[in-house]
């Protein structure tokens, strides 16, 4: 799951000032780990829990996104979901947010098959994007992690994709020129994997994927999180990240790490 965390870091400095090129430099002044990293570092550990204390996997997404996320209140939330992590009693709200696709690579990272997969997914999504769309998006992501992970190529994962979750018609260069900031799955999950789709390495996925322009820092994560189960990430990528990340972050990071290992190549 560090490929979502070096995705959101990669982007978080372009998210409001596009960079349509690839010959950016990845981390640079400007940068920092944003809400996509720790709410994806939320669902991280409430996927330990439940695997490995048998806890409920909603109540463990509520009670960790809310308490990794507290203490950054200026991180980037959108404005229904900062009121969610900051309530005491937290609801869903109909969200088709973008959200809902950033956060739950742990649960591609973590499943034991494909069930399981999808199960952890819509309980650590529908806690607040509980929308038709909000929980179509994280599928796809989580669904792509699953057979990247289990050895689909890259030809095989889109065909399942525009078969069962959206129909891809598009390249990244004839949308680059007008694709604008977007914060709903619907206009974000598919460009997020068609910039993956299109790589023949991590560093080429997130590239593509940063130079996209829209919701930078998301759509970075997005291509990420699936980019790192397909490739592996660059041992310099990581260390680079983890730079960013505070030691009540690094923590979680590291602990579901030792359970699941580290995807560096």
């Amino acid at each position: 799951m560090i490929g979502a965390i070096i995705g959101d870091i990669a982007g978080s400095r372009f998210e409001f000032n596009n960079y349509r090129a690839k010959d950016f430099d990845i981390f640079g002044e400007g940068c920092f780990a944003t809400d996509d990293s720790i709410m994806s570092l939320g669902v991280a550990k409430a996927v330990l829990a439940y695997k490995t204390e048998g806890a409920d996997l909603s109540a463990a997404a509520i009670r960790y996104m809310q308490e990794l996320g507290r203490p950054y209140p200026d991180c980037g939330y959108g404005g229904n979901f900062y009121y969610w992590i900051y309530s005491d009693h937290p609801k869903p709200y109909n969200s088709f947010g973008n959200g809902a696709a950033m956060r739950v690579s742990a649960c591609g990272f973590a499943a034991e098959s494909l069930e399981d997969a999808l199960y952890m997914s819509d309980c650590v999504t529908a806690v607040s994007h509980n929308h038709p769309e909000g929980l179509k998006g994280a599928r796809a992501v989580v669904e792509a992690i699953w057979m990247a992970r289990n050895g689909r190529s890259i030809p095989e994962i889109k065909a399942h994709i525009c078969e069962n979750y959206y129909n891809i018609d598009f390249t990244i260069d004839e949308i680059r020129p007008t694709y604008r900031f977007n914060e709903t799955c619907q206009e974000t999950v598919p460009q997020a994997l068609e910039a993956f789709f299109e790589s023949k390495s991590f560093e080429e996925a997130l590239r593509i994927a940063v130079s996209t322009g829209g919701d930078s820092d998301t759509l970075a994560a997005i291509t990420c999180s699936v980019a790192e189960a397909y490739y592996g990430v660059p041992k310099a990528l990581y260390e680079g990240a983890v730079r960013y990340l505070d030691p009540a972050l690094r923590e979680t990071l590291e602990a579901f790490e030792i359970q699941y290992g580290k995807n560096m190549k």
